[in-house]
């Protein structure tokens, strides 16, 4: 077997791979390094015993991150301010046409994912979005087959329980709302801006202590609404600062620029037409990420 069919086989799923990689650990840059470290270890197994390339390829790259899980255990306790993903630059139209693919990376399910033990959360991706059997599983985290699919069940049940009342809402819709959300805030509507707000809408921001912003969950439409007045409306926000729609997590999400640096991108969550949530990441170190469109499969 030859370099070139190491790379082929790799290359042909790394969409999957980094899909997985991101799940578990909600950070893009995290995901390409330990992508690389796994194909090092890949170009040296004898391509003669592997039955299937997906399932061996799968179980690789998921060690790879929960190893990595733990070496940033206490980088993650010390994190100044709460913790997001990062967003993921998508293409417009990927991957429009999967459901469950769109829904398992978009920011409202990785941040609930975080609630998950790093077991969970790699159990709980590989089966319910990845379709993986129990005993390809068990052989990715470590675990005997039956305490996998205890592991499973715990997870699902915690992400059921923990899911929205209301169905998530559908890119069009998002779209829309994202739309009149900046014309209300362009043209300075308070009462405009209150009425896309659920009641107990929340403005969550990272900037891990190296960017300007709330080191708190600011909670209420009214609050909120004001909150967002003070960063969107032109009379307010910084010279030179200008806003874009692009498709981040597969969702509409508002980039801002200042100057020619990109300042943070701000994705909302819809739920019951309302705005629930606001994810706004201003960390430089994860807008890292946002300058070049990544592609995800299952």
């Amino acid at each position: 077997m030859t370099v070139d069919e190491h790379a082929e086989r790799f290359t042909l799923l790394r969409p999957l791979l980094f899909t997985i990689v991101y799940e578990i650990l909600g950070s893009a840059t995290e995901s390409d390094d330990v992508l690389q470290d796994s194909y090092l270890r890949w170009a040296s197994v004898d391509l003669g015993t592997v039955r299937d390339t997906r399932s061996y390829l799968a179980q690789l790259v998921t060690r790879q991150a929960l190893n990595t899980v733990r070496a940033n255990a206490r980088r993650r306790e010390d994190y100044i301010g709460p913790w997001l993903p990062e967003p993921l630059l998508l293409d417009e139209h990927d991957p429009s046409a999967d459901v469950v693919l769109a829904e398992s990376v978009s920011m409202a399910m990785l941040v609930l994912l975080e609630t998950l033990t790093p077991d969970e959360r790699a159990v709980f991706v590989l089966r319910e979005v990845f379709g993986f059997d129990y005993d390809e599983i068990a052989g990715a985290v470590g675990k005997s087959v039956t305490a996998a699919r205890q592991v499973a069940h715990r997870a699902r049940e915690h992400v059921h329980a923990r899911r929205r009342r209301f169905a998530p809402a559908d890119t069009a819709q998002t779209e829309r709302i994202t739309a009149r959300f900046l014309a209300a805030a362009d043209s300075g509507d308070l009462e405009g801006l209150v009425a896309l707000l659920a009641p107990n809408a929340t403005w969550t921001a990272d900037s891990g202590g190296k960017a300007t912003a709330a080191h708190r969950p600011v909670v209420g439409a009214a609050t909120v609404a004001a909150f967002l007045l003070e960063i969107f409306h032109p009379r307010r926000r910084p010279p030179g600062l200008r806003v874009e729609i692009v498709n981040c997590n597969h969702t509409p999400a508002v980039v801002a620029h200042r100057d020619d640096r990109l300042d943070g991108v701000f994705l909302i969550e819809v739920a019951g037409g309302l705005i629930t949530n606001f994810y706004a990441i201003r960390n430089p170190d994860k807008l890292v990420a946002v300058t070049a469109v990544r592609r995800i499969s299952r």
